[in-house]
């Protein structure tokens, strides 16, 4: 099983990159983790449409061949408790069935990631940055496995 986070772009905010990498070291200790940055694709010349499909292209040439996808999106997506979260992690880690979350860029998520099986996660009811999406998703997966292993980060 391996956990694949892959977003578009980089955190831009020296603060924002910090406290991704801090949260994407500790989780490291508990999930075989892989994170993920792909190129923002330039939007002064194209369509949202076109921006959406070059970054989603990116993102599946990244993303493991096989496993579930987990799409970030504001609404629609499933909401899901810290412990419900660590017990989905688990399942999939007891599976040995990879688990790729996936955050879009400014214009969200291109359609064609759809077409692969996957779910919808809501991390919240608001827009997000794609950097404090990132950042919140992390700062779960860490939880996750304090979670999973009795330790007593989560109260």
């Amino acid at each position: 099983m391996k956990l694949v986070v892959a977003a578009v772009g980089k955190p831009r905010d020296a603060a924002l990159a910090a406290a991704i990498r801090q949260y994407e070291e500790r989780a490291a200790h508990y999930w075989p983790l892989e994170c993920v940055d792909v190129k923002e694709e330039p939007a002064r010349s194209l369509a949202p449409a076109q921006v959406m499909q070059r970054e989603a292209a990116r993102l599946a040439e990244r993303l493991p061949a096989s496993g579930t996808l987990m799409l970030c999106a504001p609404s629609g997506g499933r909401t899901y408790t810290s412990e419900a979260f660590a017990g989905l992690l688990q399942e999939h880690r007891e599976r040995a069935q990879d688990l790729a979350f996936v955050i879009g860029g400014a214009y969200g998520l291109g359609p064609s990631l759809a077409e692969r099986p996957h779910r919808v996660l809501s991390l919240a009811p608001w827009t997000l940055p794609h950097e404090l999406a990132r950042l919140v998703l992390m700062e779960q997966i860490y939880r996750a496995g304090t979670i999973v292993r009795g330790e007593p980060y989560h109260k």
